[in-house]
This record gives C-alpha cells, structure tokens and sequence, in this order.
C-alpha cells in the first residue's frame, strides 16, 4: 500500500470513529456533566494508552518538549473536550458537526504559513464546495440552531487546530503516534484532575449504557483515532490532505444519529454527502501544488520517524 492509500485509509477510520462520538457523547450527557465527562475520559484514555505503551516501549519526553506536549493535550483534549461538551448540551449531533467541520479550512490556512504547503485555486474551489455540502446537509429542512452552544463549538473548532500543529512539529522532532498521543492525553488528565472527584461520583450513578459508551469514547475516539490521526498526518505530504477528510463527520454523524438516537436522515443528507464526497475526492487529485524533487525527499524522511 503506498503511502498515499494509507493516508486515505486512516484518514477516513478516524473521522468515522470521531462521528460517533457525537451522538455516543449526547448519552453520556444524560449523567455525566459537560466538565466531568472531560475529565473522567481523559482518565480512562490516558490509563489505556499508557498500558499500551508499557507493551510498545515508548520513550519517555525530553523535558524540553513537556510544554509542546501540555500545548497539544489541551487543545486536542483537555480544552477541546470541555468547549466541545459544552456546546452539545445545546446543539444537535449534526449541527455540532457542522461547526467542527470548519477545522480544515482553518488548519489548511495556518498549514501554508508554517509548512509553506500551497494549495491551488481549484483546491480552495473543493474546499469551498465541501463546505457548502455540509450547510446543505445541515440546512436542509432550516434546522441549524443558532444558540451559545454554537460559540462553544467554534471555540472547540480553533483549538483542534493547535493539536493538528504541534502533533506535526512532535513528529518532525522524532515522536512516534503513539507517543504523542499517550503524553498528549495524560497531560489533559493532569489539567483536569480537579474535576475528576465530581465526575467519580455522577459516574456512580450511571447504567450499563452510560458506562460502555463513555469507555467507548475514551478507548476508540480519544486514544486509537489519535494514533491513526497522527500516523495518517506522519505519511500525508500536506496536512490539508489528511484535515479534508473531517468534511464527513457531518454526514457520518448524521447517520450514526439515526442509529443511535433514532433521528431519520433526509434527502439533504444524501445531497450534502455528494457534494462533500465528490469535493474531497477531487481535491485529492487535483487541489494540490506539485512537490518539487527536494519538498519530496524531505516529506519522505519526514514520515519515516
């Protein structure tokens, strides 16, 4: 498999496991509080992973990267979770989907400043369109809400991005998926470890189903989509051909809600799929500057760390 199909293949596993984690949150909101539920899945997520890495070997962080590391778990967990939470307690799964889907286009920008990764007009055209399939998706039949949950949300959206940048700079420093993960998380478990005595004890009155969906979205959204997240940025050539991919959450999310909390998917849904799906496929082909022989070399020792 060449690294180009691995980059789309792990790409589309992660954004199908982050869709579930929408309407699978909204359950565990039924006991759990926006700040608790942060808390005590960083918990869960950090004990997994570090048991994992007990088996894999990772390497400690050098004490000059604790900082990146504590950068990256705030904004890909700790304050991301509490923002995100937050604002679903009043936004549907699809249209916090839709908010989140805007994390590509920022990442996309802050990418060409940091990496210089040139995207050409007809790049720009898909990513415009792939935005456009989302609101249909979402605008259908006029059911976007417009409420505080939606400045949360964007909030969430932004600071995702500071992730996507500092797991591409620990990489580039030598830091394998797993590790960055794992260091990224525990430090989020750190930050909230004040909010974990509240959690304990609403979790104490949870049932089965709170309980499984909760380790389910520490276990599978939280730790494993991260380490196929980063490992799909490690061979992707650009950021952006990785960060596109979030364009079919909504659509996702929207169908894992129909499965989960029963709401039934309308044409919209199928015609914002389209127009996502075909955007995102003719980015890939034709949204690209081509790398010249040396960016190519350097990408290529790039993603053998």
């Amino acid at each position: 498999m060449s690294n180009k199909q691995k980059t789309l293949t792990l790409a589309f596993i992660t954004v199908f496991f982050w869709a579930s984690s929408f309407p699978l949150t909204k359950i565990v909101q039924e006991v759990l509080s926006p700040y608790s539920m942060a808390s005590v899945r960083c918990l869960i997520a950090s004990i997994l992973l570090l048991i994992l890495g007990k088996f894999l070997h990772i390497r400690k962080p050098k004490k000059e990267d604790i900082m990146l590391f504590a950068l990256s778990g705030a904004c890909g967990f700790g304050v991301y979770l509490l923002l995100f939470n937050t604002g679903l307690l009043t936004l549907t799964s699809a249209t916090s989907s839709i908010i989140i889907a805007i994390t590509p286009i920022i990442t996309a920008v802050i990418a060409s400043f940091f990496y210089n990764e040139k995207i050409n007009i007809i790049g720009w055209i898909c990513i415009c369109a792939a935005f456009s399939g989302v609101l249909v998706l979402l605008l259908w039949d006029g059911v976007l809400s417009i409420n505080v949950g939606m400045i949360w949300t964007l909030c969430a959206a932004f600071i995702f991005c500071g992730y996507n940048i500092a797991n591409r700079i620990l990489a580039k420093k030598g830091y394998t998926s797993v590790e960055i993960v794992t260091y990224s998380i525990l430090s989020a478990a750190i930050m909230l470890a004040i909010l974990l005595p509240r959690g304990l004890r609403e979790l104490s009155t949870a049932e089965a189903k709170h309980i499984f969906a909760l380790i389910y979205l520490a276990a599978v959204p939280s730790a494993l989509s991260f380490i196929l997240w980063g490992k799909a940025l490690n061979y992707a050539e650009r950021t952006s051909e990785v960060t596109n991919f979030m364009f079919f959450t909504p659509l996702l999310s929207t169908i894992m809600g129909f499965i989960f909390l029963k709401e039934m998917p309308n044409m919209g849904t199928f015609l914002g799929g389209t127009i996502i799906i075909t955007s995102i496929v003719i980015f890939n082909f034709r949204g690209k500057k081509s790398s010249s022989p040396t960016t190519t070399r350097e990408n290529d020792a790039n993603k053998s760390v």
